[in-house]
């Protein structure tokens, strides 16, 4: 019966992100001890003070059906953060808060993407980009970077594709999967070339802003070229360890805003009553969990970059942000494991998860197909034999 379905759910591909975790369960199900480095989840947990703001919420009755575009409270405390942390100027009134930053970037591609209109996206990029885009009737066009570059496209790339069926630019920084954080200079450029298109928006997405070693983040919008044209992603479900909380939320124009408003309310209404109200602490008390945490991934980081190093072939590159680690690999490609050939880097992390028992993604699924995603939100005991694995298991490939 699947004929049935619609053409639109058939131009999306599954996430490699989702499938990979759910093969590394199915093997952990029929009792194989399989280290999980694919998914994208802090593993810390959610820090004790917001999760005591649920409480209160609970005890306080917050039960029932929250505004469409979030509390007033929590707004006017997302505008006074993007204020006083990323030098964004967002009244409340520009603040849409939705269950998760995927739902909100959603929300707005959804909003502003027509049939045919291009939206511009540099690679690597995070896995569900291109199919929002396509769901949407839109067409992803790629930009293309390489680890030479610590996968940094070229901005003058950038202005050769923009044309009238451009509508949109959305990026991440620091980048899922590269890690890569994108400095002022770089963005300044960026801006230099988006502001000779005015009518392109701009889609920043900053969920990973906590989580980067390079000092302050800086925001895109915060260029004055691109006034009134950034749409600013965010959320708490990396920083603050509340991915299963989903709240995400937007900055945006407020004509942008408000269609967001209109469609969420055709689509899900209100974001969980409960986890707004933590989110409110997570934004107003202490960071100091978070930065702890910031602290645990930056080790974790130089452990993994270094032990990939030590793996012959592997060029890994040094991620500046996020939690993943985004290795060229292709030295393996063609490689034989008895009489089965390693074509490309799904078929390598299939191998590495059959015979290493380590979980990792295809570049392939980020538009990068020479690499492989490695995540290490994970323990420093898991990822020491995770690199054991990984190198033993390679060593065993044969030309």
């Amino acid at each position: 019966m699947d004929h049935l379905l619609s053409d639109r759910i058939r131009r999306v591909t599954e996430s490699q992100t989702l499938v990979m975790t759910k093969k590394a369960r199915e093997l952990s199900a029929q009792g194989v001890h399989v280290i999980n480095l694919s998914i994208g989840e802090p593993d810390f947990g959610t820090p004790d003070h917001i999760i005591q703001a649920a409480h209160e919420a609970l005890d306080a009755g917050y039960t029932k059906y929250p505004p469409v575009t979030g509390y007033a409270d929590l707004r006017e405390a997302i505008s006074e953060k993007f204020r006083k942390e990323n030098g964004l100027d967002y009244t409340a009134e520009q603040i849409v808060v939705s269950s998760g930053a995927k739902h909100s970037i959603m929300n707005v591609i959804m909003s502003l993407v027509n049939q045919g209109d291009e939206v511009i996206i540099p690679a690597p990029y995070w896995v569900s980009y291109t199919e929002m885009v396509k769901l949407a009737g839109g067409v992803p066009v790629i930009l293309h970077s390489s680890i030479e570059n610590n996968y940094q496209f070229d901005p003058d790339e950038l202005r050769k594709v923009l044309n009238r069926r451009s509508k949109l630019f959305l990026f991440s920084s620091p980048c899922n999967p590269s890690g890569t954080v994108f400095h002022k200079d770089f963005l300044d450029s960026v801006a230099n070339v988006l502001a000779q298109h005015p009518d392109i928006l701009v889609v920043s997405d900053e969920i990973y802003e906590h989580i980067q070693y390079t000092g302050k983040h800086i925001s895109i919008g915060t260029n004055p070229k691109l006034k009134d044209r950034v749409i600013t992603v965010n959320g708490v479900s990396k920083g603050f360890a509340m991915t299963g909380w989903r709240i995400g939320y937007i900055g945006a124009p407020l004509w942008v805003a408000k269609a967001c408003e209109k469609l969420q309310g055709q689509f899900t209404s209100g974001a969980n009553s409960i986890a707004q109200r933590a989110t409110l602490a997570a934004l107003t008390q202490t960071l100091a969990p978070t930065k702890q945490m910031n602290k645990t991934f930056k080790k974790r980081r130089d452990f993994v970059v270094k032990a990939l190093e030590q793996i012959p072939g592997i060029v890994p590159n040094k991620p500046e942000g996020a939690f993943y680690v985004f290795p060229d690999v292709s030295v393996y490609f063609g490689k034989m494991w008895g009489d089965k050939v390693i074509h490309n880097s799904l078929d390598l992390c299939l191998y590495l998860l059959d015979v290493g028992h380590v979980s990792l993604v295809s570049g392939s699924a980020f538009g990068n197909p020479e690499c492989v995603r490695i995540s290490y939100a994970a323990s420093m005991e898991d990822l020491k034999e995770a690199m054991k694995r990984m190198e033993e298991a390679l060593a065993k490939l044969t030309p």
